[in-house]
């Protein structure tokens, strides 16, 4: 039966003040049927510029059973006072609105359908461009969402379009969307992460790629430079925090262990003196301790709960908007905590690991010469003696002793003092350190300290990973020594040679090992852990396993422990397992270690606690920047290295040179990399990132190539042969240690 014989005219929807699927699709009948889409275009105008009609719309079945007139339901209504009431006094959503009311499936069908119209779709651009400023202000000036809490079905259903990317949303509407968005009070922002949260992995990407589309697309159309930052265009900020919301909803969609955490940290004991502004009778502009994210702190959540997320976190980084951002200005905006300006380091996720890596260099860097500063007044107010460096003086063949002595007293009289510029002496050597002996001194200890020989750790052939020895003889301070070690090489910007598990870094951000960490750090026991969680058998009966484990201590010896009281009489069966296998894993990872591991952290946190590390890196990251990339990129250093003193790339000798060092294997690569830069790791960013300096180094002769590891400065003779280039380089790497003055 046709709509015409039914009696359906487009005066029947001039009232209509919501929208279903099923009105859309009678509207699209009828308009089929007289030829004609102006009522469709009329309808969307109508009710896509209203924001009252927007959020009545598309709601789920059991919403819609009783609306009224007006689209609100009885519920709506009767507690529409009260639920803005109680908001306005507790300032909060207690997350009792956080099922979504809005029928997604039903919108984006919807949205299939209209599409194809192209007048209908222009009609939706004018539309949102019409509502979004009223919508802006409500949220500014109304704090809309605590009087509705499906006003934010509103974003919900706008965000449905997968046209937004295209340019005539990118150009206007998607904008004011986001501009809209960011007005959103902080208990809504995390309402609305929680509902995302809910969808797929298809739905959670979508969204994200349609900030990031913006994102791009107006770094791309516009150009940034230190006169026209990045950070003063309104619409890639607003871009980038309304990605934050799809970020952590992403973070609450993925595998989560919110409740394993490390015990919290013993306080670090601060310094007697003075801060540099109380010096100088300033306030201090920047609270002391790590930075929190506010909406992570609403959610109750933080990035490293997060063993899995939904969508890869690198896809939520964008590197057009990494090539432009100005890291020192960031820096500055970040820092400073500028209300009229937005730092993008506020959202490190959008960052890539060698911009983050840049801030926490200027951090850093600020840091060392505030700390000077500070020195150098105490000296003209109480005439004490200036010492603005970390400065070790260390014997080669007691370094470790040197070190922990120094380092102890240094960490026991002024804990600040680690926050100063490391300065490295090794007595009889006439080296002067401007960061070279510094990498030396930090590949020296981390050699002796990891030596299996002496115990503090033990080491795996299969993964080539170290473990803290549970049954070390070694004191705490020699683990606390470590620990200030790793502090003060990200602190000094240099590499280390360390092999620790992933479960290592993420306990230096406050987690707990768990069970599926044991895959990373001891695979065979993982294996064995989940053939039992897989068994199908009786486990009492076929593995006749208790709740006592064996370990062998640092001679050989059993050692036994139980993992519940009396646990040799308590069998493992198939009910209690799990509980086992979480016992076990707490055991190894976590319990068996605590005093060795506390001790190591505490030594970490002397020299990081007031740095950004945990606030803008994750764990994964944390160990690139301790250990740099072990992917090695001659070919990408070629291209990034500088000539000086004569030498260019077309030189002969150059071309020798690389043509040599590309034969090379991975082993000689390694020793070439620690001759050269006083490591044998790549940088963050990989090789391409090292500015590494070839210069003459006079005319042919006998003399070795030489180094200046401090500036990455490799000194080369015009050899006459590339057969003698090669041996002399080689000789040259190959034995090559200590420091002397040239």
């Amino acid at each position: 039966m046709s709509y015409s014989e039914l009696d359906v005219t487009a005066e029947d929807f001039k009232d209509l003040n919501y929208l279903t699927e099923e009105k859309v699709y009678e509207i699209l009948a009828l308009c089929e049927e007289i030829g004609n889409n102006s009522l469709l275009i009329g309808v969307i105008g109508k009710v896509f510029s209203n924001a009252e009609c927007l959020v009545r719309s598309f709601r789920k079945e059991e919403s819609n059973a009783s609306l009224d007139s007006q689209g609100r339901s009885e519920n709506e209504k009767e507690n529409a006072s009260m639920s803005a009431s109680s908001a306005s006094r507790s300032g909060e959503d207690d997350g009792s609105h956080d099922e979504v009311t809005v029928d997604v499936a039903a919108v984006r069908r919807v949205y299939d359908r209209i599409l194809t119209d192209e007048k209908a779709e222009s009609a939706l651009v004018n539309a949102i461009l019409c509502v979004m400023p009223s919508v802006e202000d409500e949220l500014t000036y109304h704090d809309a969402c605590a009087f509705d809490p499906n006003y934010l079905n509103l974003f919900v259903i706008v965000m449905e379009n997968c046209n937004l990317h295209s340019p005539e949303y990118l150009d206007t509407a998607l904008p004011f969307v986001c501009k809209a968005m960011c007005r959103l009070s902080l208990p809504a922002q995390a309402r609305l992460a929680r509902l995302w949260s809910r969808y797929d992995v298809r739905g959670i990407r979508r969204l994200a790629e349609t900030f990031q589309q913006l994102i791009t697309y107006t770094v791309v159309c516009h150009k940034f430079d230190e006169d026209n930052l990045v950070n003063d265009n309104e619409a890639v900020v607003s871009a980038a925090k309304c990605l934050k919301i799809v970020y952590y909803a992403n973070v609450l969609a993925g595998e989560l262990d919110p409740q394993q955490n490390e015990e919290e940290e013993d306080e670090i004991l601060e310094s007697n003196e003075l801060t540099l502004q109380e010096l100088l009778g300033e306030e201090e502009r920047t609270p002391k301790g790590p930075r929190v994210d506010l909406l992570e702190t609403e959610l109750g959540v933080c990035v490293s709960d997060c063993r899995q997320p939904v969508v890869s976190f690198d896809e939520f980084i964008n590197e057009p908007l990494n090539e432009v951002l100005e890291m020192d200005k960031d820096y500055v905006f970040y820092k400073v905590n500028a209300e009229s300006k937005f730092a993008f380091m506020s959202c490190p996720f959008i960052l890539n690991a060698v911009t983050k890596n840049q801030g926490l260099y200027y951090d850093n860097r600020i840091r060392m010469y505030s700390e000077r500063r500070i020195t150098a007044l105490y000296s003209m107010v109480d005439g004490q003696q200036a010492n603005p460096y970390l400065k070790l003086k260390v014997r080669r063949d007691h370094l470790i002793d040197d070190a922990l002595i120094s380092l102890e007293m240094f960490a026991m009289e002024n804990p600040s003092d680690l926050k100063k510029q490391l300065y490295v002496e090794f007595e009889g050597e006439q080296g002067l350190d401007e960061g070279g002996i510094s990498k030396e001194f930090f590949q020296l200890v981390v050699e002796e300290l990891f030596n299996p020989d002496i115990g503090m750790f033990t080491y795996d052939e299969n993964t080539k990973l170290f473990w803290f020895n549970s049954s070390s003889l070694e004191n705490e301070g020699q683990y606390s020594l470590i620990g200030i070690v790793l502090g003060l090489a990200i602190y000094n910007n240099c590499i280390l040679d360390v092999h620790f598990p992933m479960v290592i870094y993420r306990k230096l951000m406050g987690k707990k090992g768990t069970f599926l960490d044991l895959a990373d750090s001891h695979p065979v026991l993982y294996k064995s852990l989940k053939e039992l969680l897989d068994y199908e058998g009786n486990v009492e009966e076929d593995m006749t396993l208790t709740f006592q484990i064996s370990q062998t201590d640092l001679f050989g010896n059993p050692v036994l422990h139980d993992l519940r009281e009396n646990g040799d009489q308590i069998p493992v069966t198939n009910d209690n397992r799990k509980e086992f296998v979480t016992k076990y894993a707490d055991y190894i990872l976590n319990e068996s270690v605590k005093v060795q591991f506390k001790a190591f952290r505490r030594g970490f946190h002397m020299v990081t606690n007031e740095s950004p590390l945990k606030y803008l890196f994750r764990p994964d990251e944390i160990e690139l920047l301790i250990c740099g990339s072990r992917n090695l990129d001659f070919h990408a250093l070629e291209e990034s290295t500088d000539y000086d003193g004569g030498y260019s790339r077309e030189c002969r000798v150059i071309k020798d040179f690389w043509e040599t060092v590309h034969t090379f294997g991975q082993e000689q690569k390694r020793l070439f990399l620690q001759f050269t830069t006083g490591t044998d790791r790549a940088p963050v960013g990989g090789l391409g990132k090292l500015k590494l300096v070839i210069a003459k180094n006079g005319q042919d002769s006998d003399r070795l190539p030489t180094s200046h590891t401090c500036f990455n400065v490799l000194l080369l003779p015009e050899y006459s042969s590339k057969e003698k280039l090669r041996e002399r380089l080689l000789k040259a790497i190959t034995y090559a240690k200590g420091f002397g003055m040239l």
